[in-house]
C-alpha cells in the first residue's frame, strides 16, 4: 500500500504511474476522503480539548462548593459528539484504506515503460541453447512415452491443470526440491515449512487481496484461503512487528505447494507442467532496510539463478516494464529458461522489490535504536525455483535421441540413477 501523504502531494505522477501499468486511476474521491478525515480530525481533537479544559475546572468547583450538575451534562455532551465524530471519522479511514488497497505500486524510476512483455529488457543470457539431430519432444510427450506424468488420471480425480508425477518422474520433482532447499540454506537462508492455508489478513497484506480475490481457492468459511505461493505466509511471518535494524537483513527460503485458481490463458501452456491450478516451488524472501534495495535485489536474483546455472540450464534474465509489472512490485527481474519444444524462453522466477508496499500493508517495521521512530522496511520475493517447471526444462533439455533423459550431474545424488528411461 502506498502512504496517503505520498498519494495526496503526487497526485500526477501516481496516475501516471498507473497508466504506464495499463491502467486507469482517478484520485477525485480519495481527495474528498482525505480532506474530510483531516477536517474530522481537527474537530474531534478541538472536542476533546474543550471537554479536557472543563474537566479540569471540575476539582476546584466543587472544592469551592459550587453547582457541578450543568458543567458535568456539557461534558456528556461533549462526550456524545466526540464518539458522533469518531464514528464517522472510522467509516472515512475505512473507505480510505479501501481505495488505497487498490492502488498498485509506483514503479522505480529505472524501470522501463511499456505496454506488455513484448517490451521487458533482456539484461543477460547464460548456458547454450541446445542442438538435437532429431526432432525434440515437448516435455508432456517425454512424460507421457516413459511414463512418469499422468495428467489423464489427475484430470479424472481432479480436473483440468494438474498432473500425477510417478516412478523416477516423482523423483526428480521431489530432487529438485531437495537440491533447490539445500542449495539456499547452504548459502545462509534460513529454512521455514510455512502452513498452506491462511487468513484474509494475511492474503491481504502481501497483496493478493481485494484485487486478487477471484484468482484464489477460498475455503468455505470466506475467510481463509490456500496459499498461491510462500511468499505469502512467509513474508506475514514479520507482520505487525517492530524489528531491530542490527538483525537485518532477514533471508529465508521456503518449500510450499501452490494453488492459484486462475491458472493462465488458453493455449499452449494449458497442456505439462507450465500452468498448473497446484504445483510445488521453492521462495525466497528477503527483508532489509530501503537503501541497500538494489544489492538485496540482485543478490536474490543472483541466488535463484545460481540454481539453473548449476543444473546447466539456458536462460536469460529480463527487466519487467511497467506493463508487465506484478500489482505490488516496484521493480522485478524475471528468469527464463530455454524450452526446446516452445522455441523461446520461459518464466521461471519472477524476483521482485516490492518497496515498503507490502511493510505498510502488514505494518512491519524497523528501528535502529530503541528510542528511534520506527519506519518501514523494503521487502523482496523470488521463486527459487517453480520446481514443475524446473522438472520441464530439465526433461526438455536433457532429452535423448531414444526418448529418455540424462540426469544433470547435481541432481545424480538425490536422484540416484544416471539417466531417466
Amino acid at each position: 500500500m502506498l502512504d496517503l501523504k505520498y498519494v495526496m502531494a503526487n497526485k500526477q505522477e501516481v496516475i501516471e504511474a498507473v497508466k504506464n501499468r495499463g491502467g486507469e486511476l482517478d484520485l477525485n474521491r480519495l481527495s474528498d476522503l482525505d480532506e474530510r478525515r483531516r477536517s474530522l480530525i481537527s474537530q474531534t481533537e478541538s472536542k476533546k480539548a474543550e471537554r479536557n479544559k472543563v474537566s479540569d475546572s471540575i476539582p476546584e468547583m466543587m472544592k469551592e462548593g459550587k453547582d457541578v450538575s450543568l458543567i458535568k451534562t456539557k461534558m456528556r455532551m461533549i462526550a456524545d459528539e466526540i464518539k458522533e465524530i469518531d464514528d464517522i471519522l472510522k467509516d472515512v479511514e475505512i473507505e480510505i484504506r479501501d481505495i488505497m488497497l487498490n492502488i498498485p505500486n509506483v514503479p522505480l524510476s529505472d524501470v522501463p515503460i511499456g505496454a506488455d512483455d513484448t517490451e521487458n529488457i533482456e539484461v543477460r543470457k547464460y548456458g547454450v541453447l541446445p542442438s538435437f539431430d532429431f526432432l525434440p519432444k515437448a516435455h508432456w510427450d517425454l512424460g507421457r512415452d516413459l511414463g512418469i506424468l499422468d495428467p489423464e488420471n489427475a484430470a479424472k480425480i481432479s480436473g483440468a491443470r494438474f498432473n500425477i508425477y510417478k516412478g523416477l518422474g516423482a523423483r526428480l520433482e521431489r530432487s529438485l526440491i531437495n537440491f533447490f532447499m539445500d542449495t539456499h540454506a547452504q548459502s545462509g537462508y534460513t529454512e521455514v515449512l510455512p502452513p498452506y492455508i491462511v487468513s484474509r489478513k494475511t492474503m491481504t497484506g502481501t497483496g493478493q487481496l481485494p484485487k486478487f480475490e477471484f484468482d484464489a481457492f477460498k475455503l468455505s468459511d470466506n475467510e481463509s484461503f490456500l496459499i498461491p505461493t510462500a511468499e505469502v505466509p512467509v513474508t506475514n511471518m514479520l507482520a505487525d512487528e517492530i524489528v531491530m535494524e542490527q538483525d537485518l537483513p532477514q533471508r529465508y527460503c521456503a518449500y510450499s505447494a501452490c494453488f492459484r485458481a486462475e491458472a493462465g490463458s488458453a493455449g499452449r501452456d494449458t497442456r505439462g507442467l507450465i500452468r498448473q491450478h497446484q504445483f510445488n516451488k521453492v521462495e525466497l524472501v528477503h527483508f532489509t532496510t530501503p537503501e541497500n534495495y538494489q544489492e538485496e535485489l540482485d543478490r536474490l536474483t543472483n541466488q535463484a539463478e545460481s540454481l539453473l546455472q548449476k543444473l546447466n540450464l539456458p536462460y536469460r534474465v529480463v527487466c519487467l516494464c511497467t506493463g508487465d509489472l506484478g500489482f505490488s512490485s516496484c521493480k522485478t527481474y524475471d528468469i527464463e529458461v530455454y524450452m526446446p519444444s516452445y522455441g523461446r524462453y520461459v518464466e521461471i522466477s519472477s524476483c521482485s522489490c516490492f518497496g515498503d508496499y507490502q511493510a505498510r500493508r502488514m505494518n512491519l517495521r524497523y528501528k535502529k535504536d530503541v528510542k528511534d521512530k520506527p519506519k518501514y522496511l523494503y521487502t523482496f520475493n523470488g521463486s527459487g525455483l517453480a520446481v514443475g517447471r524446473a522438472v520441464a526444462a530439465v526433461m526438455e533439455n536433457y532429452q535423448q535421441k531414444d526418448g529418455s533423459i540424462i540426469v544433470p550431474d547435481v541432481l545424480k545424488p538425490y536422484m540416484g540413477v544416471d539417466i531417466i528411461k
